[in-house]
């Protein structure tokens, strides 16, 4: 929902420190799996019962990771594997901060597992409507240059990200925010059906 708004903010600065890193021969790939083992770093300390606020350091910088290694593949070499190594990074991290939360504290279990599994559905919808986007030659950059047709929804990475930062920040309410997130992804996917339904029936 706010990715679009925020892109117009960020793509500029994000494609800036991209060309210095593309210039020091740094790869988009590389990028991506720094990404990704930052996030497993910041799953780990959760897991760990290291305080939740440390947490968030490893978090936000593999999230920076995230949308850098966008910029590097832009400012030099794009390829089809590196956005199918970009989706796959994303849903790992996705996933391993929820499991996390289950793993410290088994009173999460429920919550955590209603939120991975509205990933799933969620990130289904997603990949579909994609599919089915590039089968048909449809294109859009409303959520800046991407590997795939990227769909908007009530929640994206912007939505994402806060609402795994409230995670850190309030541990104790983990188990609301996670249900309340799962909800908004369900939604988010429930949207994106009626709208494939429009988009692909004829």
């Amino acid at each position: 929902m706010l990715d679009g708004m925020l892109r117009k903010l960020i793509d500029p600065g994000l494609n800036r420190v991209g060309r210095i890193l593309a210039g020091r021969g740094l790869r988009a790939d590389q990028v991506t799996l720094i990404g990704l083992g930052l996030g497993l770093v910041a799953a780990l300390m959760i897991a760990g019962g290291l305080p939740k606020g440390l947490a968030l350091i490893p978090l936000l910088a593999s999230r920076l990771a995230d949308g850098l290694d966008g910029a590097v593949a832009r400012a030099g070499a794009k390829t089809d594997f590196g956005g199918f190594l970009d989706i796959v990074a994303d849903f790992a991290f996705y996933g391993m901060i929820p499991f996390a939360y289950a793993w410290v504290d088994p009173g999460n279990a429920l919550a955590a597992a209603f939120l991975i599994l509205s990933f799933y559905v969620n990130g289904a919808s997603f990949l579909a409507f994609a599919i089915l986007a590039e089968k048909r030659g449809l294109q859009t950059t409303a959520r800046g240059e991407k590997s795939l047709y990227f769909t908007a929804g009530i929640m994206e990475g912007a939505e994402t990200i806060l609402f795994l930062v409230a995670f850190c920040l309030w541990p104790a309410a983990f188990p609301t925010l996670a249900t309340i997130f799962g909800l908004l992804c369900l939604v988010t996917a429930s949207a994106r059906t009626l709208l494939a339904r429009r988009v692909f029936r004829a």
